[in-house]
């Protein structure tokens, strides 16, 4: 069975950090672009990060710029996102995707999704 599984997220104070794990089973990563998408309550799922499948050339949102970082460990089968100076407004339901594709932007591309992890961010 082909699944993501996403793990680290939790309640964090304003201005801390947290690193979020995907890792698949059932099938590589090595062929797959990978993202990263969140859900806050009553708004739109958006698209935070995504990175290709044979390079690192990284995409990020405008709102995450320079704060999150997304990776990818092929030898583990897993990839990542690093949230630093986190604050309320990035509370949410957070994603991670995998596409069959050398590089996907739009969240219809990713057909392999994980089960969501909660990132609640409060002091």
């Amino acid at each position: 069975q082909k699944q993501l599984v996403e793990s680290g997220g939790g309640l964090v104070q304003p201005g801390g950090s947290l690193r979020l794990s995907c890792a698949a089973s059932g099938f590589s990563l090595e062929h797959y672009a990978i993202a990263w998408f969140r859900q806050a309550p009553g708004k739109a799922r958006e698209g935070l990060s995504c990175i290709g499948s044979t390079d690192n050339s990284a995409y990020y949102a405008d709102s995450v710029k320079g704060r999150f970082t997304i990776s990818r460990d092929n030898s583990k089968n897993t990839f990542y996102l690093q949230i630093n100076s986190l604050n309320p407004e990035d509370t949410a339901v957070y994603y991670c995707a995998a596409a069959a594709k050398l590089f996907a932007t739009r969240a219809d591309e990713y057909v392999y999704w994980g089960q969501g992890t909660q990132v609640t961010v409060s002091s």
